[in-house]
């Protein structure tokens, strides 16, 4: 549940603070007027986001077993690049975010209503349809028959609006770049646990070979059933018995990808210092 509160809490602030940035904008430039185009394109970009999470649910329920899985498969990958690319990409324009949103918002005005509605669903769009498909993937890797992951991504949504909120009136204050940081790095651990069972899937499926060889099996002393086992599934997906393409795809996706994500900032795009050159070299240069 944890995880998915996590998913909720950090997808649902980065869509907040841009409904605040555009909503602050106008109003601060005194074109009230503009705001209900603005509504109305993210309602429109809410409901794709609700219709397409509702499809993924609804729509693989008519496949076998097999294609459910390889589906499944094959989306949970897809759900983990996309939210490692999301990461990487708020951490390296989180503080022009509001700038770049502005000169958006600044072409739309001069376009008129309808550039509005797609400036405002396009913003607010990605950000549904990436959380639709995260959540979708990790529900299913949470393996719970019961409500608990979604309510754990409600009660994190609710939160970022809230939170939201509070930074539009002006009443919180978070330094967001630690706060993007290590909620980045949380769900990049979560994202690793979804490929893993990402790769499951494909296994069940036949595409990735079966999975009778058994990296490790310790149900013996952490029970999938226990408060512990329950615990770390829903917090990291944790399996206590993975098959050996599991354990491989899971170390080789999160230790490069923390590693670099939590790196010093510019550490990627540091240019090596020119040698020192001798007294004689310099005296021929």
């Amino acid at each position: 549940m944890f995880g998915n509160y996590l998913i909720g809490l950090r997808e649902g602030l980065e869509a907040s603070l841009v409904v605040c940035i555009l909503i602050a904008y106008l109003v601060k430039t005194d074109r009230r007027d503009a705001l209900r185009p603005i509504w109305i394109g993210i309602a429109i970009a809410v409901a794709v986001a609700l219709g397409f999470g509702f499809a993924l649910t609804f729509g693989s329920q008519e496949l076998t077993f097999e294609a459910q899985e390889a589906l499944g498969g094959s989306l949970s990958i897809v759900a983990v690049g996309l939210v490692t690319w999301m990461v990487f990409w708020m951490r390296r324009t989180a503080r022009h975010l509001k700038s770049e949103l502005h000169g958006k918002l600044d072409a739309a005005l001069q376009m008129g209503t309808a550039a509005l509605v797609a400036t405002a669903f396009l913003a607010v769009g990605r950000e549904g349809l990436e959380t639709a498909l995260f959540v979708w993937a990790s529900v299913r890797a949470s393996n719970d028959g019961t409500h608990g992951p979604l309510i754990g991504v409600l009660l994190g949504l609710l939160t970022a609006v809230v939170l939201g909120w509070l930074f539009y009136r002006g009443a919180l204050r978070i330094n967001l770049a630690k706060f993007f940081t290590w909620t980045g790095g949380m769900l990049v651990i979560v994202a690793a646990g979804v490929l893993a069972y990402g790769v499951h899937d494909l296994q069940e499926a036949q595409f990735l070979g079966g999975l009778s060889s058994k990296a490790f099996d310790i149900s013996g002393t952490i029970p999938p059933d226990s408060w512990y086992g329950t615990l770390l599934k829903g917090v990291f997906n944790f399996q206590p018995d993975p098959t050996v393409l599991q354990v491989v795809v899971w170390l080789l996706y999160l230790i490069p990808t923390l590693a670099v994500f939590l790196a010093p900032a510019g550490f990627l795009s540091r240019k090596p210092k020119p040698e020192a050159q001798s007294p004689r070299e310099s005296a021929k240069a």
